[in-house]
């Protein structure tokens, strides 16, 4: 008589594996007053090849004109909060208290994500504590204005960022929950990037580079725009390396190495393929000798403020222009 068939309801049968869920994952996006970029970046977002089901998108306002109903006209599939401390750090502070994900993914609303971008980041991190992505300058389809030849070659060196600076910018990073939870918050008024990674480098976390996340930056078209930003990481990065020591040195020699970095730094200007044609090159090396010294004469000036400040009292004054 044949043996009876195995039941399979056997116990002595080997179980399936259950398959694998991919992490949950939050996007970050902090936005002030920038609308119709913040559609486009979501636009992008939605096309991400990361399991819709396993990811959220977080939203936080930053005392924009429309407030946070403006945000949500745009974003019915997105998770809007609205941040009333003003600064993208604490934006980003914002959003993350309400994240339910294991992985932070930081971006910007300016920033527009390719397909595989989160993919690439989660994928980054099996090597890595914590991952910085590429961020390429993109321009429309004309002749570029001086302000974008200077963009095109010198905005987001995330590569010298990554290896020589040893951070990453907040416009597209990605974070374990836990070791952003043990690193800390964001702080404001500071390069909030350069001081979050700073202070993850010290707990002994490993940063690398996702070099295939990848997102796309419109360059800065205008004179102006370059001058308002530097206007604002010059105050920021001023504020951190008065927490060094020896900091007036250290910023004094910072201060003639941007005044004297036009003269190398031609060369790339010269030799950039995305600046074809002598009307390119010659734009693009006034942008780059106008913003330099432009940038050194401000950090001079945020000096010279300082100490003028602290002269009548002999104490140390925390804020700058």
């Amino acid at each position: 008589m044949a043996p009876p068939a195995p039941s399979i309801d056997d116990r002595s049968h080997p179980k399936r594996a259950e398959p694998v869920q991919p992490p949950l994952i939050s996007i970050i996006v902090p936005h002030y007053n920038d609308l119709e970029n913040l559609a486009r970046c979501l636009a992008h977002l939605r096309q991400q090849t990361w399991p819709t089901a396993r990811r959220e998108i977080i939203i936080a306002d930053n005392n924009s004109d429309g407030g946070v109903a403006a945000v949500e006209a745009i974003a019915p599939d997105a998770r809007v909060v609205a941040a009333r401390e003003q600064g993208a750090g604490p934006a980003r502070n914002a959003a993350i208290a309400v994240a339910g994900g294991s992985i932070l993914a930081f971006i910007d609303s300016d920033c527009f994500a390719a397909e595989t971008w989160v993919a690439e980041g989660v994928a980054a991190l099996d090597r890595f504590d914590y991952v910085g992505g590429d961020v390429r300058i993109c321009v429309a389809d004309r002749q570029p204005t001086p302000a974008e030849t200077y963009e095109i070659v010198f905005a987001f060196d995330t590569k010298k960022h990554l290896e020589r600076d040893h951070y990453s910018g907040t416009g597209n990073l990605f974070v374990p929950k836990p070791v952003f939870d043990r690193v800390g918050r964001f702080r404001n008024g500071v390069s909030e990037d350069i001081d979050w990674c700073r202070r993850a480098n010290a707990l002994g976390y490993r940063l690398g580079h996702a070099e295939r996340a990848i997102v796309q930056h419109a360059a800065r078209r205008e004179w102006h725009e370059l001058t308002r930003r530097w206007d604002r990481v010059i105050a920021e990065m001023f504020l951190l390396r008065r927490e060094e020591p020896h900091w007036v040195r250290g910023w004094l020699a910072y201060t003639a190495l941007v005044a004297l970095s036009p003269l190398p730094h031609s060369l790339r200007i010269l030799r950039h393929e995305r600046l074809p044609g002598l009307r390119n090159k010659v734009f693009g090396l006034l942008a780059l000798f106008g913003l330099r010294e432009y940038r050194a004469f401000r950090m001079l000036r945020c000096l010279l403020r300082c100490r003028a400040a602290d002269a009548p009292r002999g104490a140390s004054v925390r804020s700058v222009e």
